[in-house]
């Protein structure tokens, strides 16, 4: 890989193909503009510590009534300060989220402006919510003012443009013919990104084994670790990293599944249900262990994280098991990126305002690839699992609206779930829209003394720039994981710094089925999930989490 791949993303134009117009605010360098002046925070030319009270509540209920007892828990926060030379290397790098990231990190990282039917565009990240958003610090005392601050520049983040692009894809085509392929952006950006994208030659051969994607993508595999020895084909992937992490100098990969939706592999007592049995599985070839399975377990032993943007159960109980014993980072499943994102806001809407939702019916078409996969059964299936599982925390968080679950009752009943709104979700494959998704959902609702509400929303969308920033905030938070530790902080307590469990929990907001700590609740609501990240980040340089509470507003 050329020079042009390591660039700073600072750099000045220097041809025709780049632009002389200011970076757009969204890719801006920044440096580190927060100090906090604290003593629950310090410095040293390597870390910040911070200290944090987790405050909570343990709540009995006894004879109908709730007793509650407030708790609270010190903690220490470690961050590494320098950020890590970062590669993402994505499986299914020449398809449509692939393809479209490294062209648009590329347009970025040369400014390369291109014209449009409506005028001339600029490279930007807007729809990351590390590179595009912000949270409030506090407020100006000379003016009462709220301050914001971009998220990124809370810690010491990867800036995209500084990510070293590579990857796998079972079709070898080159990554500038593979951005003509997918039909997403502009030709006047094409065109000019294109001698870049050449410069990244093609993708690494890929895992292929067919039971696992539809039978429609034979066409497009000809670029396969050849056999069927799914413990030689274990050791290749790690090679592939080690390799790429060597040639480039990181510091770190995260390794990205942005390839087909796989189907649901089968969970099978004695093959994947524990770390010794997987890897067992695979010594033996068995039909069950996936390929995306395959890649998060070379990562898991390579020490690399490892995220999984498709909604299949790449996570079997053995992988999970495998990552903890080894301590390195998993986080999945499946991007949020539109219809969905929006249900999880809607229906929270509709629940916390006391309004009871009845069914929910969501329908999507679409052209590109993943539609053309999805159409086969089993890899809907998987889809459809993701899709259907989104508004089940809501509905539980208000037993006055839904009635809960009872206990005693038959397992896989109606009374054993609880009440629920009827939910379906459809896609179809219509190829004329292309990378164009339509949505459309209703919801029929209960409101005062039996009335009834419909609401229908149609949302049109291009999937890919909705999906490829979603990847490099989860890239860029997966690597900021890697650098933070904690450690107990309660009187008495002798405990050293430790990293993060490796489920990384807090990647949510951008995933459709949330990986979590085996036994821990899934938290579906996109506000509770920006508020975790905004809550951990600031905890992180000892501040506390966003109050709306404004008190200063509501007293003399």
């Amino acid at each position: 890989m050329s020079s042009i791949a390591n660039g700073t993303g600072a750099n000045t134009p220097e041809s025709q193909l780049e632009s002389v117009l200011p970076i757009h605010p969204t890719a801006a360098r920044r440096g580190n503009p927060i100090v906090v002046q604290s003593d629950l925070t310090s410095y040293s030319n390597d870390y910040i510590t911070s200290k944090f009270t987790n405050r909570g509540a343990d709540v009995a209920v006894v004879e109908g009534q709730y007793i509650v007892t407030p708790t609270a828990k010190q903690y220490e926060f470690q961050t590494a300060r320098k950020v890590a030379k970062t590669g993402l290397m994505m499986v299914g790098w020449g398809g449509n989220n692939g393809s479209t990231l490294s062209a648009t990190i590329l347009a970025n990282r040369h400014n390369i402006v291109w014209h449009t039917k409506g005028g001339v565009q600029q490279p930007n990240y807007i729809g990351s919510l590390l590179r595009a958003s912000t949270v409030r610090l506090g407020t100006d005392p000379s003016t009462g003012k709220d301050i914001y601050v971009p998220i990124s520049d809370v810690l010491p983040m990867v800036h995209p443009n500084d990510l070293v692009l590579g990857g796998w894809d079972i079709s070898g085509l080159r990554m500038d013919e593979a951005m003509k392929r997918a039909q997403v952006l502009d030709y006047d950006l094409q065109r000019q990104v294109a001698p870049y994208m050449a410069e990244l030659g093609a993708p690494l051969p890929s895992i292929y084994y067919p039971d696992f994607i539809a039978a429609n993508q034979e066409a497009r595999a000809d670029n396969v670790v050849p056999g069927t020895d799914k413990q030689a084909h274990l050791e290749h992937l790690r090679a592939d990293i080690r390799r790429f992490k060597e040639q480039h100098g990181l510091d770190r990969v995260i390794v990205f599944w942005t390839a087909n939706t796989e189907r649901y592999s089968d969970i099978i007592p004695g093959v994947n249900d524990t770390a010794d049995n997987l890897l067992n599985a695979i010594k033996t070839s068995h039909s069950e262990v996936s390929p995306s399975t395959l890649f998060a377990v070379a990562s898991i032993l390579e020490g690399e994280p490892f995220v999984n943007g498709a909604p299949q159960n790449t996570f079997v109980p053995g992988v999970i098991e495998l990552a903890e014993r080894t301590r390195s980072f998993i986080g999945g499943d499946d991007l949020k990126s539109g219809q969905t994102k929006l249900k999880s806001v809607f229906a929270e809407f509709l629940v916390n305002a006391g309004i009871k939702p009845l069914s929910i019916a969501s329908y999507n078409h679409l052209g590109n690839n993943d539609g053309h996969n999805l159409s086969a059964e089993p890899q809907f299936k998987s889809k459809e699992i993701s899709k259907s599982s989104v508004v089940d925390d809501m509905v539980a968080a208000n037993p006055l609206l839904f009635k809960p679950p009872q206990e005693g009752a038959p397992k896989g009943s109606k009374a054993a779930k609880g009440e629920h709104p009827d939910h379906i979700v459809v896609i179809k494959y219509v190829p004329a829209v292309g990378d164009s998704k339509r949505a459309i959902d209703e919801y029929y609702s209960e409101i005062f003394c039996g009335g009834r509400s419909t609401i229908n929303i149609f949302n049109e969308c291009e999937d890919s720039l909705l999906a490829t920033p979603l990847i490099l905030d989860l890239a860029i938070l997966a690597e900021l994981l890697t650098r933070v530790k904690y450690r107990d902080a309660s009187p008495g307590s002798k405990a050293e710094f430790a990293p993060l469990y490796p489920v990384l929990s807090l990647l949510s907001y951008m995933l459709k089925a949330p990986l979590v700590k085996p036994g821990t609740d899934v938290v579906n609501s996109l506000n509770r999930q920006r508020n975790a990240l905004e809550a951990f980040l600031k905890a992180c340089i000892g501040l506390e989490g966003s109050s709306d509470l404004l008190l200063e507003t509501r007293i003399w």
